[in-house]
């Protein structure tokens, strides 16, 4: 059956959990070759989400259960996005929002991806101040680093931890990757990161290439 992308981008938007399970799960029976697809569909979806919480339609309880929707749906896609056989650990990644973000939901969606794919994930959480992701990434050897971000204005938050790499003597012993709403090719540039991305499939792709 072919996927209707926009049904599934307004049933996710909706919060329609039992209807956006049926229709990611149809989705799979060929195989899930138009699982990339749906995870479009599934971030504009969340776009939807995030603009109704932003006229006051929704709430923060809506907010949170639309991660968990999130995260859900890409197990059930899973397979299909990274592949059956990746159990094998790929290497340890740490990933956190940055400091001056309290959002997650991208973060953790990121993080149920690469974990599926087969990285050792260490989450720090939000609003993770520069020096303890250096100083984590020092004591537990840890060579990718994940920094998400959903305000322009942690961006900033972003650069420092970059230039805290430096500081410490670090930079060129870790990749870097960073994602989240405002970043984009002139900003990875800017700060001095390695790679951006806005797609966690690209993101996975990026780190596995580091690896």
């Amino acid at each position: 059956m072919m996927l209707d992308q926009k049904r599934l981008k307004e049933v996710m938007g909706d919060l329609k959990e039992e209807e956006l399970y049926a229709i990611l799960k149809d989705v799979m029976k060929d195989g899930g070759k138009d699982a990339p697809k749906a995870m479009d569909a599934l971030r504009e979806g969340m776009d939807v989400i995030g603009e109704l919480y932003e006229s006051g339609e929704y709430f923060v309880s809506d907010l949170i259960y639309a991660g968990e929707l999130m995260t859900e749906s890409v197990e059930i896609l899973r397979d299909a996005l990274v592949g059956p056989n990746s159990t094998t650990k790929k290497g340890k990644l740490l990933i956190c929002t940055v400091e001056g973000d309290l959002h997650d939901i991208g973060k953790n969606i990121v993080k149920a991806m690469m974990v599926a794919a087969g990285f050792e994930v260490v989450d720090l959480g939000i609003d993770v101040k520069p020096e303890e992701i250096v100083k984590t990434a020092k004591e537990q050897g840890i060579k990718i680093i994940a920094l998400s971000s959903c305000l322009t204005l942690a961006v900033e938050s972003m650069e420092k931890t970059v230039a805290a790499f430096k500081e410490n003597g670090m930079r060129d012993q870790v990749k870097i990757l960073i994602g989240g709403n405002p970043v984009n090719e002139a900003i990875c540039s800017y700060i001095g990161a390695d790679a951006w991305a806005h797609s966690p499939q690209q993101g996975i792709n990026t780190c596995q290439s580091w690896v």
